[in-house]
Formats: C-alpha cells, structure tokens, sequence
C-alpha cells in the first residue's frame, strides 16, 4: 500500500480553480513536512507548498503565493492543495510528498522528502 495517496487533478480554463488531496496512510508523526511538488516536461521537480504539520506553518513557491492554499485535516490524516487563478504555467504533473519526522528539513527541497505518491495531472488550457 502506498503511503500516499493523492486524487483530485484534471483540466480547467485559465482562471479556474481544481483542488487536490492527499491522504497518508502510516505517517502518523506530525513532526514532518507533507506538501506538493509539480513536474512539468523538460523541467526539474520544483516545489508548490508544503505545511509543518504539527504547528501548521505554511510555506509556499513564490509563483503561487496569493493563489494557492495548503491545508491539512488531522483526522483525516490528509493535505490539500486549494488551486485558484490558475494559469498555463501552472500545468504540470504535481505530486503530493511527505519528509521523515526530522528537524532541519529543507520545505524546499525535494531530496529532502522520502514518500511520494504517484502524482496527478493538472493541466491549464489558455
């Protein structure tokens, strides 16, 4: 069973809005990282926005301030990532990620996080 779980992309207009889940099974220390990455073709894997789960602190790529919100509900044991305004350079595929519960974790950093779920395509049409 993969320790992550995420569901929710598909295609929208520029302007339109998606939301994306992702359910944990087995990561129940909350002394950890648990976010969003995205991938677009050619590109590296960069950073989207990632929440320390135990205080809830937020922490966000430039590119996405103002139009996207993490969020995370405990009983659930689940992040979300609210999209709105997107645009055609948000088109990616993005991948829910979650770090050991360690201390001095980089939010940014994708060799920093060890569970990955198997992503969900977002695309963007103009």
């Amino acid at each position: 069973q993969m320790p992550l779980v995420e569901s929710g992309g598909g295609s929208v207009q520029a302007g339109g809005s998606l939301r994306l889940s992702c359910e944990a099974s087995g990561i129940t220390d909350r002394r950890n990282f648990m976010g969003w990455f995205r991938q677009a073709p050619g590109n590296e894997r960069e950073v989207v926005a990632t929440i320390w789960r135990d205080t809830s602190s937020q922490y966000y790529a430039d590119s996405v301030k103002g139009r996207f919100t993490i969020s995370q509900d405990d009983p659930k044991n689940s992040v979300y990532l609210q999209m709105d305004s997107l645009k055609p350079e948000d088109t990616a595929m993005y991948y829910c990620a979650a770090s050991t519960p360690t201390y001095g974790i980089r939010w940014y950093s994708a060799s920093d996080y060890v569970y990955w779920g198997q992503g969900t395509q977002v695309t963007v049409s103009s």
